[in-house]
């Protein structure tokens, strides 16, 4: 199955590779524009406000909350039924630290809130928030794609395995925009194209 898009293509490898290379380039902007900075960290405004940027060009939903439950293997995400109440309760989630912020990061991943490009829309999201909070930022060529994977698909019944694995990549390179594209640069290793089950409403 091909989601329709703006861009008219019906081949899902096109797809794809068109998503990579216009998610590169709107999450550049983003970064060059500074308008990252003047985003509410944390809040899932500012991780709508990432979505419609880099995925408008794209898809009608951009920015949007998704209409249809999904899920990945053996994993299903929040239903629709509860998003958005789910959304609401990790607003008010505290972001003080690590812990906090990681466990926050944990929930919104549950929640799954758009319909494609979750990943790559959270993975800056996230690094707004360390960069907010704590100075820091992941450096994602450090964090193994396995192993990632692995721990969050642990995380909503033990979370000390993603922390673990993203303290340890933990870098205060905040400035540099190489860093910051780790997290673009590294969205199809880590989410390999794998295709979501969807249930339509």
């Amino acid at each position: 199955m091909v989601l329709k898009n703006r861009l008219g293509l019906s081949s899902s490898v096109e797809l794809a590779h068109a998503e990579e290379k216009i998610s590169k380039k709107k999450a550049i902007e983003l970064f060059e524009s500074d308008r990252l900075s003047q985003l509410e960290a944390g809040t899932f405004r500012s991780l709508q406000a990432i979505h419609k940027y880099l995925f408008d060009e794209i898809y009608d939903f951009a920015g949007e909350l998704r209409t249809v439950n999904i899920s990945k293997g053996s994993f299903r995400f929040a239903s629709v039924m509860y998003l958005e109440s789910a959304i609401a309760s990790i607003d008010h989630m505290p972001q003080s630290n690590f812990d906090e912020i990681i466990e926050k990061y944990i929930e919104m991943n549950i929640a799954h809130p758009f319909r494609e490009g979750n990943g790559r829309s959270m993975r800056i999201w996230l690094d707004v928030m360390l960069r907010a909070e704590l100075h820091k930022v992941i450096d994602w060529s450090k964090v193994d794609k396995d192993d990632y994977l692995l721990a969050m698909e642990r995380s909503p019944v033990k979370d000390y395995e993603i922390k673990h694995l993203l303290q340890n990549a933990l870098t205060d390179d905040i400035h540099s925009r190489e860093m910051y594209m780790k997290g673009i640069d590294h969205s199809y290793y880590y989410e390999g194209y794998t295709l979501y089950k969807t249930e339509e409403l």
